[in-house]
């Protein structure tokens, strides 16, 4: 979730906006993909490797051009950026796979949809950062949003929904600390850069978990469907966003971009209810009220 920092432009243009609303809306999708992938008997180790195989050319064709003209990395550089990788991308997206066996794609979204207030946290429990009433105000609405979610989906699927809410929070905790601790690097080294760099680390270490775990013939044996649903997800999903939301933020700033993204959990519940036939009911609606409100509130006084 790019930038809830930085300098709103004013007069954005209509083009900003609409690419942030696609950023966010193509994202969200990833979620219905790997629900999809699953219906065909694979498992989170092959549906993320075929992911991020299909994934890699275009990560590594990213770092390639943003690094043009741009002096070699240092030894700490890659130090951080292998760090930055696994944390922020490899484990991020593993624990969010293997999650989604367990939850909805409603339920992920909108515990992924907590990661600024996860960001916060961690500020203030490694640096001291202090926070401000209100914003935790806006944090207790969106865990509260999240909880009744959560509630409901326990008592209609059992136990297992435990599991799949705990691999998809530790999901979130990953990816907010590859963001606290990227402000540095993202300074030395540019977003485009790094994005490339640190996503080609996910991608060959996600290929490598697959080969040591499973008979690399597999990979071959899988159902059509899940191959053209795995290149899907790794463009439309992965890479175009990534690119949407950057050219959204050179255009109409970081604040604006990152409220239009607030449209990301009301697509993966629609899309869910729509290709998943999730069900959408009063407390899927009522907490994801309280979750998109909370954060409203939360990154309205970050800003």
């Amino acid at each position: 979730m790019p930038g809830f920092s930085g300098t709103e432009r004013t007069g954005a243009p209509l083009s900003g906006v609409l690419l942030a609303l696609a950023g966010a809306m193509t994202f969200s999708g990833k979620a219905i993909i790997v629900k999809l992938a699953y219906r065909h008997g694979v498992d989170a180790v092959t549906v993320i490797m075929l992911r991020m195989l299909f994934a890699l050319p275009i990560f590594v064709a990213m770092a390639w051009w943003a690094s043009r003209g741009k002096p070699a990395l240092t030894r700490s550089e890659w130090l951080g950026v292998l760090g930055l990788g696994t944390s922020g991308y490899y484990l991020a997206s593993f624990l969010d796979f293997l999650g989604l066996q367990y939850v909805t794609a409603s339920l992920e979204r909108l515990i992924l949809y907590l990661n600024p207030t996860l960001v916060l946290l961690l500020g203030w429990l490694l640096y001291r950062k202090s926070w401000s009433r209100r914003q935790g105000v806006g944090m207790a609405i969106s865990y509260a949003g999240v909880l009744l979610v959560f509630g409901h989906e326990l008592r209609i699927e059992g136990s297992n929904v435990v599991l799949g809410a705990l691999l998809v929070f530790a999901s979130a905790v990953s990816y907010a600390v590859y963001l606290v601790y990227s402000g540095e690097m993202v300074k030395r080294l540019g977003s485009l850069r790094l994005v490339g760099l640190a996503t080609s680390v996910a991608c060959v270490l996600c290929i490598a978990q697959f080969v040591l775990l499973r008979p690399i013939a597999s990979a071959f044996t899988v159902a059509p469907e899940v191959i053209w649903l795995s290149l899907l997800n790794a463009v439309v999903c992965t890479a175009v966003p990534v690119l949407l939301v950057m050219m959204a933020i050179e255009r109409v700033g970081a604040s604006v971009t990152a409220q239009t993204g607030m449209v990301g959990p009301v697509s993966t519940i629609l899309l869910g209810v729509w290709l998943l036939g999730e069900p959408f009911t009063a407390f899927v609606a009522a907490g994801t009220v309280l979750v998109i409100a909370g954060i409203f509130v939360f990154t309205r006084v970050a800003r």
